[in-house]
């Protein structure tokens, strides 16, 4: 039975060939296809509000310098953020729930902002390193675990992305399974659990909302600390 919990979590395949990257590809047909008129139709107005206002969001903690990656950071955003929701959705598999697919999404955009800050302002960007009046005594000590948080950056987005939707998706499974099994010995307990699943449900969808939003706000933090 706890081998079946973790079952959705394992990449679907079709005559031994891996699906992931058909779930990966397949939140970009949902996109807006540019096209000959300014406005198509409701839907495509509707999504490019909703792009033009994660793109501000993302913006706000950048200066000028930092705008150039607004192309990158969109689209992750956007990535992540149908992935999410999409994964949701009933016989569905979310490849955002495997820590290798985040960790590949996460390290090298971390490395990028570090790489531009030690191009762009080498001296500032190892500044982080060792805070203004430190005692002499405790320099190596801080030097090494400023160090080590910088280390963990990148770890600690991915295991927080997959982490949050891991969980998730586990308790829904769990109280779904209870639903389906108390509905013929215990019907009112049944209708209870029923709502119970039904209020995790739009939580969930709010968590994969929020942690697509997190997971690109924080590596925006990262830059700005680097240009």
């Amino acid at each position: 039975m706890n081998l079946s919990f973790f079952d959705q979590f394992s990449s679907p395949t079709l005559l031994g060939i891996p699906l992931i990257l058909i779930a990966m590809v397949f939140p970009a047909l949902l996109l807006p296809s540019p096209g000959n008129r300014w406005i198509n139709n409701r839907l495509s107005t509707l999504q490019l509000w909703f792009i033009n206002l994660i793109t501000k969001q993302l913006m706000i903690p950048l200066d000028k310098k930092g705008h150039k990656w607004a192309l990158i950071l969109t689209s992750l955003m956007m990535f992540l953020l149908l992935t999410n929701l999409l994964g949701l959705l009933p016989y569905t598999f979310t490849p955002t729930t495997q820590l290798s697919m985040n960790l590949a999404l996460a390290f090298p955009l971390w490395l990028a902002t570090l790489l531009t800050g030690l191009r762009n302002q080498p001296s500032v960007s190892l500044g982080h390193l060792l805070p203004e009046g430190t005692p002499t005594l405790l320099i190596p000590a801080l030097i090494l675990i400023e160090t080590t948080s910088l280390l963990i950056r990148p770890l600690a987005l991915g295991v927080r992305l997959t982490a949050n939707l891991t969980a998730g998706h586990l308790l829904i499974q769990l109280i779904s399974t209870a639903t389906t099994t108390l509905m013929t010995t215990m019907p009112v307990v049944s209708l209870l659990t029923l709502a119970v699943l039904l209020l995790l449900t739009i939580l969930e969808v709010a968590v994969a909302m929020i942690q697509a939003y997190v997971f690109v706000l924080l590596l925006s933090l990262y830059l700005q600390e680097n240009i």
